[in-house]
């Protein structure tokens, strides 16, 4: 698949993908999608996509010596700035691929990376980028100078990777042990917020990247929480007090969790995840209008385990009807969907943009949190 130049002054890159079982292609086109998606975001240009099928990858290299040869002679004849790999690569695999292709690589870690510390904006989200983008570079850092210093600047070097190259690994390890404090410190601040809140009760919102978990706090909550129509444009925790009818909960939108996220990176945002762990009830907003909703899922399933909330209770939020294209609407469900919810817990086809079913929803999240609001408060019927 290509794609067309529009823009000379942004970075032009490859995307490269690895196929290790037969009858797995579908997915790793789907997976570059998403890291075609991951990179434009960054401020780059995918123009080109390379895929090898291979029974294990190459320990040195990742793909074949002859499959690299090709990517090499395509980055030369393009003028190509950027290789950017869906797998994550070693400190010997990324060197011995800068010197073939003889340009800036990039691993979907690394991209990842790049586009937090873009997006953080409060001092507590720019320490947890922090700390990941130190515990990535700290195996990364031999042959690191010669890699940085050929390239200046751009998609991949934003952060500590650019002020810091000089800097060796007792130094590295100085700088993470400094920002664990800082974050151990905020840890303790937002842990007497979180106790100061009562025993209200708390809901989380939880999803993929971009599914709409802002869009319908600001709905929920009438507030004007930023949200864009792109990849982590939330990294902070927005917490808001809902009241539906006369019942009071606190609403709290998380991070989103994306295809091979970076176990370090869930270990930095343990601060901001926190609120799933500690939620009364999950939201889990599922993108239906994404072609690999069912995957997505799958992804959030393993990082709500990672994260020890994969038991909480929950509802199935099914966002994004309104783009659905050739699909009747009967009800609360669209025609052709019919996914059993998680946790044998309710579901609801929603959109939050376009408002339809909210009222639904509504009724159905305030059964919920009435029932869990009685078990805390069972003398307060005056409520209900």
């Amino acid at each position: 698949m290509k794609y067309y130049k529009t823009r000379k002054e942004r970075e032009h890159a490859v995307l490269i993908g690895l196929s290790i079982r037969p009858g797995l292609k579908r997915d790793v086109e789907s997976h570059l999608d998403e890291l075609a998606r991951l990179a434009e975001t960054a401020g780059a240009l995918p123009v080109e996509r390379f895929i090898q099928q291979l029974s294990r990858p190459y320990s040195a290299t990742l793909v074949g010596s002859g499959f690299l040869d090709n990517i090499k002679t395509y980055v030369e004849e393009n003028r190509i700035d950027t290789a950017i790999f869906d797998e994550e690569l070693s400190p010997s695999q990324l060197r011995n691929i800068e010197k073939v292709l003889n340009c800036k690589i990039l691993d979907r870690t690394n991209l990842i990376l790049d586009i937090f510390a873009t997006h953080a904006r409060t001092a507590h989200a720019r320490i947890q980028v922090e700390l990941a983008q130190y515990r990535y570079l700290l195996p990364r850092l031999a042959g690191m100078w010669t890699h940085l210093e050929r390239q200046k600047g751009g998609i991949g070097l934003r952060g500590p990777g650019e002020t810091e190259i000089e800097t060796d690994r007792r130094v590295i390890r100085d700088k993470i042990a400094r920002l664990k404090k800082e974050l151990e410190r905020i840890d303790r601040q937002k842990s007497t917020q979180r106790r100061g809140r009562g025993k209200m009760v708390r809901v989380a919102l939880v999803g993929y990247t971009n599914s709409g978990k802002s869009t319908l706090l600001n709905l929920l909550s009438n507030s004007d929480v930023p949200a864009e129509d792109r990849l982590f444009a939330t990294l902070d925790t927005t917490v808001r007090k809902v009241v539906i009818k006369n019942l009071p909960f606190l609403l709290a939108d998380t991070v989103g969790f994306i295809h091979k996220l970076p176990h370090f990176l869930v270990e930095s945002f343990k601060a901001t995840l926190d609120e799933v762990r500690e939620a009364d009830l999950l939201l889990h907003i599922v993108d239906i209008s994404h072609p690999d909703y069912a995957a997505q899922v799958q992804v959030v399933e393993a990082t709500l385990k990672e994260l020890g909330g994969h038991n909480k209770p929950r509802l199935t939020l099914f966002n994004k009807i309104d783009i659905l294209e050739g699909k009747e609407y009967g009800g609360e469900n669209p025609d052709g969907f019919s996914i059993p919810p998680q946790k044998g817990e309710a579901s609801f086809y929603i959109s939050a943009r376009a408002k339809t079913n909210i009222d639904i929803l509504l009724r159905g999240l305030y059964e919920h949190v009435k029932a869990i609001h009685i078990t805390r408060y069972p003398y307060h019927d005056f409520l209900y």
